[in-house]
């Protein structure tokens, strides 16, 4: 196949191409140049590609083909996706592709009110995009039925078994007819995944995008830093670079939250993305950080998952992943849509391990390097002792003699 497809290739439906125009798409990635052709003939599909690759298209333009041409108002397609950002982030995808159908599409997921997602299902409709959590609730409750859907996807299925969600989606493929066209799309093939997809998929295809391999269009580079100055050594790179759309990774949610605030105080226009965050403060900091409205977005891994925004120009890592596969997977937020990107990584001496590793996957040394000017000797702050009241007891006043009242 050559890498110069073109979307008029694929056939697709007139209102379909409408939509893939009106968003400018015109050149198949390779993903979609492999991955297409056999979803659209209905086969059972395993891709194993990046984030940044453009899956989404893979599963989404053929779905939108197959329910086209006869809209029943039933549940014919279920995409279970590990986030509610990028639940939200395929049906808008869906619907900006599927703006000139008459097709209807839903988000389901926990966080928010249970009662608007019954009334639309009640409406009737096509297209469900799930979290498997409240998915599974609203089948036990009898609201949702299953039982006639025709093609079931699991998007990002190795990040949704990293949340625990596996008992959840084998739980709801049992609610799914057998005969039926299943996708996988993964970044990794973990053994739980490898088992899963002997078990659901009959005789797929196998697409698969040097999925283990960060995309080429990224610059890497190590900062080595002592621990205690990342955040001074964070605000002296971003005063050197252009910061109009940078994604930094912390390790936990709290970090993500104080150095969000820490950005905010420096002057940027900064927000972090984290667990605690109510779902309407989770939509907000995200379209916030895709509109421009915030040239930082600090968050976590899990947080970050569903983050499709294709101008991020650097990924930074203020904590290295543990593994090369979150490596692959954050820096994937940069150099997307052809575009070149790049990915800096504070590390200290305990993350050497971790370093090798990523170079062995990338096949070659990373460079490290050093900001002149930077006081990298500066030793860390004294501990200060807070003074704390002595506990006595649990909740009881101390004793202590008591004038007496005349």
């Amino acid at each position: 196949m050559s890498i110069f497809m073109l979307f008029d290739s694929f056939d697709l439906h007139p209102s379909i191409q409408f939509g893939v125009k009106r968003l400018g798409y015109v050149t198949a990635t390779p993903i979609q140049e492999q991955g297409i052709p056999p979803v659209l003939a209905g086969r059972d599909v395993m891709s194993l590609a990046q984030t940044g690759t453009g899956k989404t298209a893979v599963f989404v333009l053929p779905i939108l083909q197959r329910l086209v041409s006869r809209s029943k108002g039933k549940i014919r397609a279920l995409i279970l996706a590990p986030t509610r950002e990028l639940a939200e982030q395929t049906r808008e995808f869906i619907v900006a592709l599927g703006c000139r159908t008459n097709l209807r599409s839903i988000t389901v997921y926990g966080g928010v009110k249970q009662g608007p997602q019954e009334k639309k299902i009640k409406n009737g409709v096509d297209i469900v995009v799930a979290c498997p959590g409240r998915l599974l609730d609203l089948v036990n409750q009898r609201v949702i039925d299953l039982s006639t859907v025709e093609v079931l996807v699991l998007d990002e299925a190795d990040r949704m078994f990293d949340m625990g969600f596996l008992p959840d989606v084998r739980r709801i493929i049992k609610h799914i007819p057998k005969i039926r066209q299943t996708l996988l799309f993964s970044a990794t093939m973990p053994d739980d995944i490898r088992k899963l997809s002997h078990e659901i998929l009959h005789d797929p295809v196998i697409v698969q995008i040097d999925h283990t391999v960060p995309l080429n269009t990224i610059s890497h580079a190590l900062y080595p830093v002592p621990q205690h100055l990342k955040t001074s050594l964070l605000i002296s790179i971003l005063k050197m670079m252009d910061t109009d759309s940078v994604l930094i990774f912390t390790r936990t949610k709290h970090r993500a939250k104080r150095l969000g605030r820490q950005l905010e105080r420096a002057g940027y226009r900064a927000t972090s993305l984290q667990g605690n965050l109510s779902q309407n403060k989770r939509k907000a900091a995200l379209d916030g950080f895709r509109k421009g409205s915030f040239q930082i977005l600090v968050a976590t891994d899990i947080a970050a998952r569903g983050i499709d925004v294709s101008s991020i120009s650097h990924v930074i890592n203020y904590d290295i992943p543990d593994t090369t596969d979150a490596y692959t997977h954050r820096i994937g937020r940069t150099g997307r849509a052809a575009k070149t990107g790049d990915a800096f990584t504070f590390v200290t001496h305990e993350d050497e391990a971790v370093v090798m590793s990523i170079e062995r996957v990338l096949g070659a040394k990373v460079d490290r390097r050093i900001i002149e000017g930077f006081d990298y000797n500066k030793p860390p702050p004294p501990r200060t002792s807070r003074s704390r009241p002595t506990r006595i007891g649990y909740g009881r006043k101390p004793k202590h003699k008591r004038k007496k009242q005349r």
